[in-house]
């Protein structure tokens, strides 16, 4: 069965330059950056310029036959605005960017509102970067919530990353009472193998919150292909939520170093633990009607030389 293939959750960057929890991120080469004091694998070791582009997703994409993506963003990359502004424009038909502000440090509510104007579809928060030892950050204090209600009003939705289990799962039911019409997108799958996951999975019954699967291949990696342990998961949580809260999303490309970009989601399609039509759900047709996208291409397969 042919599906309708949209990634929900991926990164795009030209250099990585950050600095996260006091410690540099930066792009070295052969597809490696320094993290947080040690040298990691960030990229393929082929990407040997550092360079993460739309042009280098699109011919995986194209190849994976992915038809469109939701370009997320993550302090641990650097804010990338001015480039995914650039996407956005020479690729709309592909791409749906979520603009970033730094709200590690207060005033980000008048930033929120300069990156909307420049036509971001959708604002990211990296909530796990505000609960630290050093660092606390509530999701409902006034200039938060003033930013939600902004969101609400200008109707851009909220993709949004959680600390592990239930540690921010109050404060998120206090911003989706504040705020019914905010559309909002829980990636991580809820942080899945982390202890209280299925907290976060429950939010998705209220009606403008959804689920997406951005880096389950990395929390399961240590199961690794074809990840039985995702695929139970999944169904675990159609189980809390119902499949129609559910999107897939690779978190491309630090997935890749350790398998293909069509891995990523090829185990969902060739598991017999799912349905055909949760799968057509699961794969696109969740993140299409959430995410409003309009251009379905339909990609033809392409052969491998191995075949």
């Amino acid at each position: 069965m042919s599906y309708t293939i949209i990634d929900a959750h991926a990164h795009l960057w030209l250099k990585q330059d950050a600095i996260v929890q006091g410690q540099k991120i930066q792009t070295l080469s052969n597809g490696q950056s320094l993290f947080m004091g040690e040298v990691r694998q960030m990229l393929p070791p082929f990407m040997t310029d550092g360079q993460n582009t739309a042009e280098r997703f699109i011919s995986n994409m194209n190849y994976a036959r992915v038809t469109g993506a939701v370009i997320t963003q993550e302090y641990i990359d650097g804010v990338q605005n001015d480039y995914l502004v650039q996407v956005a424009e020479r690729y709309p038909d592909r791409f749906i960017c979520c603009g970033m502000a730094d709200m590690r440090t207060p005033g980000y509510l008048s930033k929120v509102a300069e990156i909307i104007d420049t036509g971001f579809k959708g604002i990211k928060v990296p909530a796990q970067r505000l609960v630290t030892q050093d660092l606390k950050v509530s999701l409902t204090s006034d200039e938060m919530m003033n930013t939600f209600k902004l969101m609400e009003k200008r109707k851009v939705f909220l993709s949004i990353d959680l600390a592990d289990g239930d540690t921010q799962v109050a404060e998120m039911n206090e911003v989706i009472s504040e705020c019914p019409d905010l559309k909002i997108a829980i990636g991580h799958f809820g942080m899945v193998t982390k202890s209280g996951w299925q907290q976060q999975i429950k939010l998705a019954c209220n009606k403008n919150v959804m689920i997406e699967s951005g880096g389950i291949t990395w929390l399961f990696n240590d199961e690794f292909y074809p990840f039985k342990g995702a695929i139970w998961a999944i169904k675990e949580a159609i189980s809390l939520v119902g499949i129609e809260k559910l999107m897939w999303g690779s978190d491309y490309p630090r997935t890749i170093v350790a398998i293909t970009y069509k891995m990523s989601y090829d185990f969902i399609e060739k598991s017999n633990l799912l349905t055909n039509e949760e799968k057509k759900m699961f794969l696109g047709e969740n993140a299409r009607r959430f995410y409003g996208f309009e251009a379905i291409h339909k990609l033809p397969y392409i052969k491998n030389m191995s075949e």
